[in-house]
């Protein structure tokens, strides 16, 4: 059965949030609120959380994974970032934004894409997230909450939890969150000087990117 943690979108208790991170470190997968939609998250270096990560969200490896960052810098180290992606990186976050790139050594390779080892990162523009980050000291691997057979993600706690009270450890409900996804642009064009390209339209105005 989840938990189910109560925690204040723009004053997190701390106490709570430390359940939160135990219960990653154990190996358990959390839905967390972010600036978009809910997504599912977990600890990266756990292979059997990443498998059951893959499982409930019905998507295989060739599916991009999303590194949750607490900013730039952390993003750089698992990301290979250029001077021309850097100045767009930092233009959008944070944000509702997930940003294709190529993974570094960081990345463990059964994260990343198959074929074109790339990984998803993002900066997300949330407290109660953010306060997780910061207490796990560590991005955190995670996915849209898009359950299989559906289009749009979860985005009420309660809900989530009567969905996927047997698969998750937590839900953490710091109020509902937007219904649309982040906006996913693919950077890894850009390292051979070709122009990014726009995935996804979801939450982030492509217009901060100079997009359209």
């Amino acid at each position: 059965m989840a938990q189910f943690l109560q925690i204040h979108p723009d004053n997190p208790q701390g106490r709570l949030l430390k359940q939160a991170v135990a219960m990653l470190s154990g190996g358990g997968i959390v839905a967390v609120p972010t600036d978009s939609s809910y997504a599912l998250a977990c600890h990266l270096d756990d292979k059997n959380a990443v498998d059951r990560l893959r499982r409930i969200r019905g998507v295989d490896e060739k599916h991009h994974l999303t590194l949750l960052c607490r900013d730039l810098g952390e993003l750089a180290s698992y990301a290979r970032v250029d001077n021309r992606q850097y100045r767009l990186l930092k233009a959008a976050t944070p944000g509702a934004y997930t940003f294709l790139l190529e993974a570094t050594k960081e990345v463990p390779r059964r994260v990343s894409h198959p074929q074109r080892k790339s990984i998803g990162l993002r900066v997300p523009d949330h407290k109660a997230l953010q306060a997780l980050l910061e207490l796990h000291g560590a991005p955190l691997l995670a996915t849209t909450l898009i359950l299989p057979g559906d289009s749009d993600p979860l985005n009420d706690p309660e809900d989530i939890r009567q969905r996927l009270q047997h698969d998750l450890a937590a839900v953490i409900d710091a109020g509902p969150c937007m219904l649309d996804p982040t906006t996913v642009v693919d950077l890894t064009p850009m390292g051979r000087g070709d122009d990014p390209i726009v995935v996804r339209k979801g939450c982030g105005n492509l217009v901060t990117l100079g997009l359209s």
